[in-house]
């Protein structure tokens, strides 16, 4: 069974508050089961975002488990903007979640191309 989106992002914000960054609930999706994604904002300026890794990223004992993938990495703020309202007027009930920190590390499950996490 997999986690909630809240608990999933409470957990979330616990572990960059305890690294000593700071994170943000931008937009509240639903809390059962709404996707999740991560912005990641940088001294400089640019801006990652993480969004829910496909389906095809996801190795079938991984099914049950919250993986992201990188939709932008080190962008304008302006072009994470739009490739977030785009998920979202698709989505509605999707999670946004700020991130001021250097590094990600273990913070976020990321899948990768093999298909395993």
């Amino acid at each position: 069974m997999r986690l909630r989106s809240d608990i999933f992002v409470s957990a979330l914000l616990r572990r960059v508050f305890s690294a000593g960054g700071f994170a943000a609930v931008v937009s509240k999706g639903v809390e059962e089961a709404g996707a999740i994604f991560v912005r990641q904002r940088f001294r400089d300026g640019l801006e990652t975002l993480y969004g829910p890794a496909p389906q095809a990223l996801v190795s079938q004992e991984d099914r049950d488990s919250r993986l992201f993938e990188i939709r932008l990495e080190k962008a304008a703020p302006d072009a994470v903007d739009e490739m977030l309202a785009r998920e979202c007027r698709w989505d509605p009930d999707c999670w946004v979640v700020e991130l001021e920190t250097d590094e990600i590390g273990d913070l976020l499950p990321m899948a990768d191309a093999g298909g395993t996490a």
